[in-house]
Order: structure tokens, then C-alpha cells, then sequence
């Protein structure tokens, strides 16, 4: 399994990270478990989960000025406290990186509707900073490229079955791999046919099932 948080790892360890940085998460433990796996020291998560600041006249928020990135992910404990610590990591740490394991705007995290995305974390660093981040998620390429370099595996060779549009269909396209919606997921079948929406699978089906069907014929 390649998460988008074990992306983030990888993006920062092929690109020889300092090991005397430190990583600041906005997201939960499968960043901080990630960013231990490959070496490094990560801060925040939810170890912020329960912090709060007093705004006061003469209140100063201090930081750790040695955080070399800031990794932002889906994060159901988020507050301003992490938001803060994200946002002055980035604008005055020299050379800090800010990273967005994906970009998806909601998901569906319980079965009767969807919630706040990772994207929503994601955009809230964004207006305090006013930065764009490096996605090393889908429909970034990076996922593919890491695993193509240390597989060898042709991209003709495969296909890219996801639920949404914009990032698993996407990235399959950019990626050069054939391409199969399910619509039993975040993107209907009104909304692939709306003719608004500029991204098309080759192939689509109802259920995941659906491709048992098909091997058996």
C-alpha cells in the first residue's frame, strides 16, 4: 500500500532532507508514524491535538526555528494552534518546505456524507501563508515516478482504478496508465457526463465488482 503520507516520507528522504531538520505535521499518526519509519523527527499531529493560545496584548508564539517542512494532510483534530505553528514555520523558517500529502476537497469518511477533505487543511495553510504546496499525492506524479524507478514497471501495463475525477483518474492520465472510474464513490455518473467536466476515464463501471465480472468472461 502507498499512502499519500508515506509519499510525503519518500519525497523528503529522495531529496536528501537534512536529518538535523525537523518535520511539523498538520494531520494525524499516519504522518508522524511515516516520518519515524524514514529517519525523521516530526512534531505536532496530534500531539497539538488539545493546544490552545491565549490572545493577549504582548503575546508572542514561539516556534521551533530548526522545522525544515511542514507536511499537511487530512487532520480531524485541527485548530488554530497548528495552523499558527504551520504558518510561521513557513514564513520564517529560511528554506522551509510546504508539503500537502493530496489536495481532495472531501471524502467520504463516514457512509451517509461526505466531510472536509484533506484540501480543506491544505487551503487553510495556504491563505495564511500565501504559498502554494508541493502535492506529493494524486494527481502529482511523484507516487508514480517512485515506483516506477524502483519496480521497472511499464505504465502501459496498468490501470488506474479510482473514484474521483480530479486526482485518481487524473493521475492515471498523467501518468500515462489506462483509467477506470467507479461510480460508487465520490463522483456520480451526472457529474462525468456533465459536459463541464473535462476529465474522461477509458473505462467506467458501477462497483468495483464489476471488474470480477469482467476477468471471468
Amino acid at each position: 500500500m502507498f499512502s499519500s503520507s508515506y509519499a510525503a516520507a519518500m519525497f523528503l528522504k529522495v531529496n536528501n532532507f537534512p536529518q538535523d531538520k525537523k518535520v511539523y505535521a498538520v494531520g494525524e499518526d499516519g504522518i508522524l508514524e511515516e516520518m519515524a519509519l524514514a529517519g525523521f523527527t516530526c512534531l505536532g499531529g496530534t500531539k497539538d491535538a488539545d493546544k490552545k493560545m491565549q490572545l493577549k496584548p504582548g503575546f508572542k508564539f514561539e516556534h521551533d526555528k530548526s522545522v525544515g517542512a511542514v507536511v499537511v494532510g487530512l487532520d480531524q483534530y485541527i485548530n488554530y494552534y497548528k495552523i499558527q505553528y504551520a504558518t510561521l514555520c513557513i514564513r520564517e523558517n529560511p528554506g522551509c518546505l510546504f508539503i500537502a500529502t493530496n489536495r481532495d476537497a472531501v471524502g467520504h469518511l463516514t457512509d451517509l456524507q461526505e466531510w472536509p477533505g484533506a484540501g480543506s487543511m491544505v487551503a487553510a495553510v495556504c491563505g495564511s501563508t500565501q504559498k502554494e504546496p508541493i502535492v506529493v499525492g494524486k494527481p502529482s506524479t511523484f507516487m508514480m515516478d517512485f515506483l516506477l524507478e524502483r519496480f521497472e514497471i511499464a505504465t502501459s501495463r496498468m490501470c488506474m482504478v479510482g473514484d474521483r475525477l480530479d486526482t485518481d483518474i487524473l493521475f492515471g492520465q498523467n501518468a500515462g496508465c489506462k483509467t477506470l472510474l467507479v461510480l460508487s464513490g465520490v463522483t456520480t455518473l451526472p457529474v462525468l457526463q456533465d459536459p463541464a467536466n473535462n476529465i474522461h476515464p477509458d473505462y467506467y463501471t458501477n462497483r468495483m465488482s464489476d471488474i470480477i465480472d469482467l476477468l471471468e468472461l
